[in-house]
């Protein structure tokens, strides 16, 4: 599943790309895309078709375009994308023959910076969607942060979720910072699952989460309340430091499902020191990679640089 590396460089595709794009046109291929749309297909396309696509933003794993009209002042509502599992953006040239054979949703469109012509929403696993949402007011942080890239204003289905770790808000050394130490402290809950809760911090998934975890050499059934605030420091620094450096090569690519705009896949798997690695050798101490279930999925660790709590959660 696309994890917040992988959105980021989706966003930032489409900021190079798309934006300043008039929409056209809409063709909705399976109704499912834009099953979160109040009104369904037909209402999702009158809401976007002469509408301009403004700079993308992303909080988490979701992305949106704010939808630019010429009689407002300032964008009321927004072109809100979540990947799923398997979700792709990708710009194309709409007098091409060829069609991708899961296109679900394409955006024709009229002036976009880089001649593209149409902007495809391909979904081989269907779970991703697509709506135009309303943009509501967030809480500001307190004390303001410099240099905010986020807007104020978010899709309504994006207001619950938390900021991320690249947010600047979330800086190392600031307040905000601090207070999200604290509240990882007060979860009655293994320490993995804090990180997953995407209410607590945002666009942490099951990949990044035990990369940061064997880099902090913690085990994902640690007590996320029983750590120490320097622990969780540490845990944090290194979730942020690893998606970091998997956004400066594409995000992860395990196969063909995850894609940049372009159509072109990640290389940071390449790098990955414990996810999906059973039996091969730690890099940081040659003990086999173990795994274990968990919530329907895996945890990959080492179980030298990783012991197991005695009473885990």
């Amino acid at each position: 599943m696309p994890e917040l590396p992988e959105v980021e460089t989706v966003r930032a595709g489409l900021d190079r790309h798309v934006v300043g794009a008039r929409v056209r046109d809409v063709e909705v291929l399976r109704d499912d895309s834009v099953r979160r749309h109040d009104g369904g297909a037909a209402a999702f396309a009158d809401q976007l078709v002469g509408r301009r696509l403004a700079a993308a933003q992303r909080r988490g794993k979701y992305l949106w375009l704010p939808l630019s009209d010429a009689s407002a002042d300032a964008a009321s509502a927004a072109f809100l994308v979540h990947l799923g599992m398997s979700g792709q953006l990708l710009v194309r040239d709409a007098s091409s023959s060829w069609r991708h054979p899961h296109l679900r949703v394409r955006l024709h469109l009229d002036g976009a910076p880089s001649g593209a012509t149409a902007l495809d929403f391909v979904d081989q696993r269907t779970f991703g969607h697509l709506s135009v949402a309303d943009l509501v007011p967030v809480p500001v942080p307190e004390p303001p942060a410099p240099r905010v890239r986020d807007a104020e204003r978010v899709p309504a289905p994006v207001a619950h979720i938390a900021r991320d770790l690249l947010d600047p808000v979330l800086a190392p050394g600031t307040a905000a910072r601090a207070t999200l130490v604290g509240a990882v402290r007060r979860r009655r809950t293994g320490i993995k699952r804090a990180l997953l809760d995407q209410t607590l911090v945002s666009g942490i998934g099951n990949i990044y989460a035990d990369e940061a975890l064997w880099r902090a050499r913690l085990h994902h059934a640690r007590a996320a309340d029983a750590l120490r605030p320097v622990d969780v420091r540490r845990l944090l620094d290194a979730a942020e430091a690893v998606m970091r450096e998997a956004l400066a090569v594409g995000g992860t690519s395990f196969d063909s499902l995850y894609v940049n705009v372009n159509g072109e896949s990640g290389y940071f798997a390449r790098g990955l020191a414990a996810y999906g690695r059973e039996g091969e050798p730690c890099p940081r101490c040659g003990a086999p990679i173990r795994r274990s279930p968990f919530m329907n999925r895996s945890a990959f660790w080492c179980p030298r640089c990783q012991p197991r709590p005695r009473v885990p959660r």
